[in-house]
């Protein structure tokens, strides 16, 4: 078996060496920086066939930081990389990943996460082409470790990945303004504070500014699954127009949910003009109504988040001052609206149809 193993190894060594020869490069210690990532890759597969999440992501990082170091050191050109993924391709045929654009994601993925320890804690149990996506969309370490953290606790697929950053959650969430700090207590406030935005995004809904309070409703209902991605995870909707009687009158909140990581109650009250401290008035009606008729002794105090078009933040904050019970305001955008220069100068979709029949 010794012996076996021996003729293995030189013949191994040989096959490398010709394929260098072939390529007409010379790169010092090449065969041994190429076999040295053979061994990685078998370990990885002995461990987790690959097909662990985790392991593939930690065995790119080693990959790329190989790479990037030979490159430092022996100074290697770009065209390392592709003989490199030649080569594996030709040692595991059976195996994906190994294209000269990622090998490229692999290197820049290591030059970017220096930090073994974030990469093994935080990145590697997000999937691999999360992590590109993030590496292609987000510059600032800050913002890229935001969207990591949220894909772990959200569960995101890619497409809402590239939709969140895409609609700059890192910059609209926890921008509401709010009273949680004074009416919540220091752990629920701050949970609450997270999951509010400013402004939300429903450009998803496809409808122009001119819209009733009901229809916009009505929009967001018709699309309630991208209203609920939009509100982040925890929200769970119990209905519409929900009705409460209150000294024998009928009341009807637009929209209430129950929060599973608030465990409470949330009253969204749709707005379609800028707000008026009138509209923290009646929220607080509404919560102080929820409270009593529909929380349990278990649930929090109930939320209220007032959605306007627009709002003016001196109005707010006056007119939240002295409300007891625990509420926020926020703006929307119901379609991102083109820069001035740039309208008149697209074509319609009746020209683009024209267009593309001729």
């Amino acid at each position: 078996m010794k012996s076996k193993r021996k003729k293995f190894r030189v013949k191994s060594n040989r096959k490398v060496q010709h394929a260098a020869a072939q390529k007409g490069m010379s790169l010092p210690g090449y065969s041994q920086f190429f076999l040295n990532i053979k061994k990685q890759i078998r370990s990885s597969r002995m461990q987790a066939v690959l097909a662990v999440n985790k392991e593939i992501t930690l065995l790119y990082w080693d990959i790329g930081k190989g790479i990037y170091i030979k490159e430092k050191k022996e100074g290697w050109g770009s065209k390392v990389i592709d003989k490199l993924s030649e080569d594996l391709k030709q040692e595991f045929p059976q195996m994906k990943g190994f294209s000269v654009r990622n090998l490229k994601y692999m290197r820049a993925f290591a030059v970017t996460y220096k930090d073994y320890e974030f990469v093994q804690q935080v990145a590697a149990q997000i999937p691999w082409f999360h992590n590109c996506t993030i590496l292609d969309k987000v510059k600032a370490h800050t913002e890229r470790a935001f969207y990591i953290k949220k894909t772990i606790q959200n569960g995101w697929s890619r497409d809402v990945l590239v939709h969140q950053i895409e609609s700059g959650l890192f910059s609209r969430q926890g921008k509401a303004l709010t009273n949680f700090k004074k009416t919540l207590s220091e752990k629920q406030s701050d949970l609450a504070r997270e999951l509010m935005k400013d402004p939300y995004h429903f450009d998803f809904l496809g409808i122009s500014e001119k819209v009733s309070e009901r229809e916009l409703e009505n929009a967001l209902l018709s699309k309630l699954k991208e209203f609920l991605i939009e509100l982040g995870v925890g929200f769970s909707f119990v209905g519409s127009q929900y009705h409460l009687e209150v000294g024998k009158k009928d009341y009807y909140l637009d929209l209430l949910f129950y929060h599973t990581h608030l465990h409470c109650y949330v009253v969204i009250d749709l707005k379609i003009t800028d707000f008026i401290p009138e509209y923290a008035g009646k929220m607080n009606f509404y919560l102080s109504a929820v409270d009593d008729l529909l929380s349990s002794k278990e649930d929090n105090l109930t939320i209220g988040i007032i959605l306007c078009k627009t709002k003016n933040k001196i109005v707010v904050e006056y007119a939240l001052r002295e409300v007891k019970r625990p509420m926020g305001v926020s703006s929307y955008q119901l379609r991102t609206i083109l820069p001035k220069p740039l309208k008149g100068q697209l074509p319609s979709p009746k020209d683009l149809k024209k267009e593309l029949q001729e």
